[in-house]
């Protein structure tokens, strides 16, 4: 098997409340692409993951936030979930490491409600993105163009809607890992 993405370092930026499958079916693609994978949270030990309002599994901690650096990755990863999003987005670590992807043009994949923290970080004016429906109006008036697709790309960052477009979304971030 192929395994374009060998050389790529990626983390996953996720505290508890995070959407269990926007963390493990990208998680599960990525690293069967022969990324390195790193859960990175606001505290050592583990996260508990949701099934929309249902508790679901816990997930160990590689890293915390406020000791990791973005130079160390190739790429971020934001799964969502709603508490998950609107948690992180009120830590400055969180806020900080999520601008240093964009400072420094590498690619950052967000999904459902993960764009919340992409407002919060200020980093989508004049970007075209999609996310769950309920936050168009917060990205427009951050500046961002929503559109209601799949998947859209521009300019480094991969978003999608919902689980259903899982598909698209992880195949989109290996292709544009692959290329990097």
């Amino acid at each position: 098997m192929d395994a374009p993405l060998n050389d790529k370092k990626i983390a996953f930026l996720a505290t508890d409340g995070v959407e269990q499958i926007e963390l493990t079916r990208p998680w599960k693609d990525l690293q069967g692409a022969g990324a390195t994978l790193h859960l990175i949270s606001l505290e050592q030990g583990e996260i508990k993951a949701f099934h929309h309002l249902d508790k679901a599994h816990n997930f160990p901690v590689d890293k915390v936030v406020s000791e990791v650096n973005a130079n160390d990755y190739d790429a971020l990863v934001l799964p969502g979930g709603v508490a998950n999003p609107d948690t992180l987005r009120q830590n400055g670590d969180a806020v900080s490491f999520v601008k240093h992807f964009f400072n420094s043009n590498k690619p950052v994949a967000a999904i459902c409600h993960a764009p919340w923290l992409l407002v919060e970080a200020g980093v989508i004016k004049g970007r075209t993105l999609t996310s769950f429906p309920s936050l168009k109006t917060d990205i427009q008036n951050a500046g961002g163009k929503w559109v209601d697709e799949e998947v859209c790309y521009h300019d480094g960052l991969i978003t999608s809607r919902t689980p259903q477009d899982l598909d698209a979304f992880c195949a989109r971030i290996i292709e544009v890992l692959s290329q990097i």
